[in-house]
C-alpha cells in the first residue's frame, strides 16, 4: 500500500515541498508588511520608523534591511521558529520508520536559525521577540543600537551562545529571557549580569548591586580579590575567601617605653637650652639633597672659560 507523502515526518518530505511551504511563509510576511505601511500612510521606506507585526501567525520574515531608519519592531506573538505546519523543527531524520529512503537531514527551510533579516538595521533600538518559538538569535549582534530586547517565551537552549551574541551591544539595557529553557541553568541570572554588565534590568528585576558584588566573587575571583584587599585607601595581606572577606593579622604591641600626648620623660634640665637640645634629637631626622647650581658654570661661562669647569656640588640640608 502506497503511502501519502503529506503524512511522512517532516524530515523525509521532498525539498520541492519545503521551499514552496518556504515561499508561503515569506509571502504571508510580505503580505503582512504592505498592509501594515498602509495603515500607517508610508509611501517611503525611508519614512518607516516602526514595524507592528505582532499576532500575524509569521513563520519567517522577509528581509528588511530596505528600511534603513527603522527603530521599533514588534513581533512577539507569532511562530517565529516554528515550521509552516506550526510544529517545533526536527533536527534529525533519524528513526522516522517510513518506507521512502531518506537524504542527510537538511534545514527546515521555514524555522529560525537566526535573526538573519535585521542584519542592516543598525538604528533599531526596540525589537520585541517574545513569545514565539526561537531557538538561535545568531545575526543579533549586527543590531549595535538596540536598547530593549525582549525574548522570553521562546526555545533558546544555549546559554554560551545566547551570551556571546548579546556580548557586543552595549547600549543594551533591557533584556527579557525567563520561560527559555536556558534558564534552568544554575546561576543562570548572575552569569547573565557578569557577561553583560550594561543590562540594567533582567527579566523584569532590576539588577541590584549585591548581585553584581556576588556574581565578581562567583565569576571573577582574581578581581574579587583586589576588591576584598583594598581598606582605608591601602591594599592589605588578604586571601579570597567568601566566608573571611579579610584575613585578621596579629594586632601590634606598643612598645614599654613609649609615652602618649602629656605622659612624656619630664626629666628636669638645669639649662633650657639642653632640654631643647634633647628633645630635638628625639625627633625624626629627614634630608634634602641638591645640586648647587652655583658650582655650574653657564653656557656664556663655558665658551668665555670664565670660570673653572670643575664637578659639580652637591647641597644637603639636614632637618629635625
Amino acid at each position: 500500500m502506497a503511502r501519502d507523502p503529506s503524512h511522512l515526518p517532516r524530515a523525509c518530505r521532498h525539498p520541492a515541498i519545503q521551499a514552496k511551504a518556504a515561499e508561503a511563509a515569506l509571502e504571508i510576511s510580505r503580505t503582512a508588511i504592505e498592509e501594515q505601511l498602509k495603515i500607517c500612510g508610508h509611501k517611503r521606506d525611508a519614512d518607516v520608523f516602526e514595524l507592528f507585526l505582532s499576532q500575524k501567525e509569521l513563520t519567517e520574515v522577509i528581509d528588511l534591511s530596505r528600511f534603513k531608519k527603522l527603530k521599533y519592531l514588534w513581533l512577539h506573538h507569532n511562530k517565529l521558529g516554528l515550521t509552516a505546519d506550526g510544529h517545533l523543527p526536527s533536527s534529525s531524520a533519524r528513526g522516522c520508520g517510513c518506507l521512502f529512503s531518506c537524504l542527510a537531514p537538511l534545514p527546515q527551510p521555514s524555522q529560525l536559525h537566526g535573526i538573519t533579516f535585521l542584519t542592516r538595521n543598525y538604528c533599531l533600538a526596540e525589537l520585541y521577540l517574545n513569545n514565539n518559538a526561537i531557538f538561535d538569535i545568531e545575526g543579533l549582534h549586527y543590531l549595535p543600537s538596540l536598547h530593549i530586547l525582549l525574548l522570553h517565551h521562546n526555545e533558546l537552549i544555549n546559554l554560551d551562545a545566547t551570551v556571546k551574541e548579546l556580548k557586543g551591544m552595549l547600549n543594551l539595557k533591557t533584556l527579557t529571557l525567563y520561560q527559555n529553557p536556558l534558564c534552568q541553568y544554575n546561576l543562570y541570572r548572575l552569569y547573565i549580569i557578569y557577561h553583560l554588565p550594561g543590562v540594567e534590568l533582567l527579566d523584569r528585576n532590576q539588577v541590584t548591586e549585591k548581585e553584581r558584588r556576588s556574581m565578581i566573587l562567583l565569576f571573577n575571583h582574581k578581581k574579587a580579590h583586589i576588591v576584598q584587599s583594598i581598606a582605608f585607601r591601602g591594599k592589605v595581606d588578604a586571601s579570597w575567601d567568601p566566608r573571611s572577606p579579610f584575613k585578621q593579622k596579629p594586632a601590634q604591641r606598643v612598645p614599654s617605653d613609649f609615652a602618649f600626648a602629656n605622659n612624656v620623660d619630664k626629666t628636669m634640665f638645669d639649662d633650657p637650652e639642653d632640654a631643647v637640645f634633647v628633645r630635638s634629637m628625639k625627633r625624626s631626622a629627614m634630608s634634602i639633597t641638591s645640586l648647587n647650581w652655583d658650582t655650574v658654570p653657564t653656557r656664556e661661562e663655558k665658551y668665555l672659560e670664565e670660570k673653572d669647569t670643575g664637578p659639580a656640588q652637591m647641597l644637603t640640608i639636614t632637618l629635625r
